[in-house]
């Protein structure tokens, strides 16, 4: 019987063909086993089978290796014998998967980003270390940055609106609850360690648009967004964090779409034990929720990880389709992890599935699926299909090659820093930062830095804009002719005129009282101007 067909992923064959059903691949799943069992093999199988159904991937690549799926296979002996052994000689063909490369730090693929507010406190404080009270600072920092419209895009904001809690802690805490400079100590320590793991690569924008991960080709295709994890896996909980977050971005904005035809997206999570590892219960919660209600979205959910008990039981029940690679039993706790993983498959009366999970060979799995009811298939010892792309990473060139092309490089690849808590709490503060996109900070007028008139210009020229809008270019243009006029020479005739009524009422000391005079003239005759006065 033909193996490849429309409507399922062929996995491989057991005493038949083993499919894993496409209206049933949003109910999620679980890939496990031992180092060197065939883990990464099986996830390039399952990536490259959705991408062809015409299902976009997102998945992470740990070792390097997976990177292959962009480039097609090559004959091997290894891989024809085993076409041949599961009877798939006649359909085997090479390919290779239309692939975009990501990497958080901009080396190995184009930059994903989000910006501090996506993130919001909760997985900050996990990306953080933070304890309860650091957390509650924390959270107060984005109620503060949320009720003054001021933007938290990347690591800078955050420092600017911790700072301004620091000096104005007896004010917010009269009104929000006990604020410690202590405790905003603590905050910008724990800042401070995650920028030292790379987390300022991260955070700023462009930020990633969902729909960027969610591509088809033209020819209908699913593409497959690779992560490059290696030097990612340096810093495990910022790579556990970001994956999170963008389950929670999955979950937060797309819409309802029941049970489809085949899922919308499917997202690999390998090492899924780093997302578990020492989670405090709201966070395991909110996992739990995640996986639990996007399934409705239309978004399938695999979990790669050595062992089932990496996962918690409560998560663990929600993972319908299995392929447990073999596991050894060398330790009480690796055999207990044989139990759970066989305990958790319908038993096939043929084998005994725990004595199975240790007998495995490289590239052999116990197989269950969910059948069209619903229900999980029997287990089945099978041995996993060849994959059609390469078995191995690409060269840089090859990398290159198809980063050049991508569809997003030119949407990612340049940095925006846009006005936001930053530039607007230094601009407060007197100057001391600043502002983003190469203009100057506003100065003290009496020695000379003048007055910004950009809200003026934007008036006449109707260029207006809400806080946090993006500036157009016009807008940019008003921006840069006023703060070139307002400091050269605004500033300069109000410093000469406030330096001449200051010392006409009080002699030559004056001057600085003359500054503050001079703004205020200025302020008084623009304001009626353009109030029709």
């Amino acid at each position: 019987m033909p193996m490849l067909q429309a409507d399922k992923v062929y996995l491989g064959t057991s005493e038949k063909p083993e499919y894993l059903l496409l209206p049933l691949a949003n109910r999620h799943g679980l890939v496990t086993g031992a180092t060197g069992t065939g883990k990464t093999v099986t996830l390039q199988v399952l990536a490259q089978g959705f991408s062809d159904a015409g299902v976009p991937v997102f998945c992470a690549d740990i070792k390097g290796d997976l990177s292959g799926i962009a480039e097609p296979g090559e004959p091997k002996d290894f891989l024809a014998k085993r076409a041949a052994q599961i009877g798939f000689a006649d359909e085997y063909k090479f390919s290779a998967c239309p692939v975009i490369f990501w990497d958080l730090f901009g080396k190995a693929g184009h930059p994903i980003r989000t910006t501090i507010s996506e993130m919001g406190p909760l997985l900050l404080s996990r990306l953080m270390q933070l304890n309860e009270v650091q957390e509650g600072v924390l959270t107060i920092a984005f109620r503060i940055a949320d009720e003054n419209g001021w933007l938290l895009l990347d690591m800078k904001d955050l420092r600017a609106i911790l700072n301004y809690l620091a000096d104005n802690a007896d004010t917010v805490s009269a009104k929000y609850g006990n604020v410690t400079k202590a405790s905003v100590g603590a905050v910008q320590r724990g800042l401070l360690l995650l920028e030292n793991q790379g987390g300022d690569a991260f955070f700023g924008e462009p930020a990633l648009e969902i729909k960027d991960i969610m591509r088809t080709t033209v020819d209908g295709r699913g593409m497959v967004s690779v992560l490059a994890a290696d030097q990612l896996m340096s810093s495990p909980r910022l790579y556990a964090t970001f994956l999170l977050w963008l389950m929670s971005e999955l979950f937060e904005q797309l819409p309802e779409v029941g049970d489809p035809d085949k899922p919308r997206l499917v997202f690999f999570f390998d090492e899924a034990h780093l997302l578990f590892d020492e989670a405090p219960k709201p966070l395991l919660d909110r996992i739990q929720q995640v996986v639990r209600l996007i399934r409705s979205k239309g978004v399938g959910v695999y979990f790669v990880t050595q062992n089932p008990l990496d996962v918690p039981d409560t998560v663990l029940g929600q993972l319908g389709n299995r392929v447990q690679h073999a596991l050894r039993a060398y330790t009480p706790r690796d055999q207990k992890a044989v139990k759970v993983a066989a305990d958790t498959f319908r038993p096939n009366p043929a084998f005994s599935t725990m004595d199975a999970i240790t007998q495995l060979a490289v590239g052999e799995a116990l197989v269950s699926t969910l059948e069209p009811k619903g229900v999980p298939s029997m287990v089945e010892r099978t041995w996993i299909r060849p994959p059609s792309s390469r078995i191995g990473p690409v060269t840089d060139a090859e990398r290159a090659r198809i980063m050049a092309t991508s569809p997003v490089a030119l949407a990612y690849d340049k940095t925006v820093d846009r006005e936001s808590a930053y530039e607007i709490l230094g601009a407060q503060a007197g100057g001391d930062a600043a502002p983003a996109n190469g203009g100057t900070s506003g100065g003290d007028a009496a020695q000379g830095g003048g007055i910004d008139l950009g809200t003026i210009l934007g008036s006449v020229l109707g260029t207006n804009r809400k806080r946090g809008e993006r500036l157009t270019a016009t807008q940019r243009v008003a921006r840069q002719v006023t703060r070139t006029v307002t400091n050269n020479v605004a500033g300069q005739v109000v410093a000469n005129v406030g330096k001449s009524i200051g010392e006409t009422i009080a002699g030559p000391s004056g001057g600085k009282m003359g500054g503050s005079i001079g703004r205020a003239i200025v302020r008084g005759m623009l304001g009626g101007i353009f109030r029709g006065n």
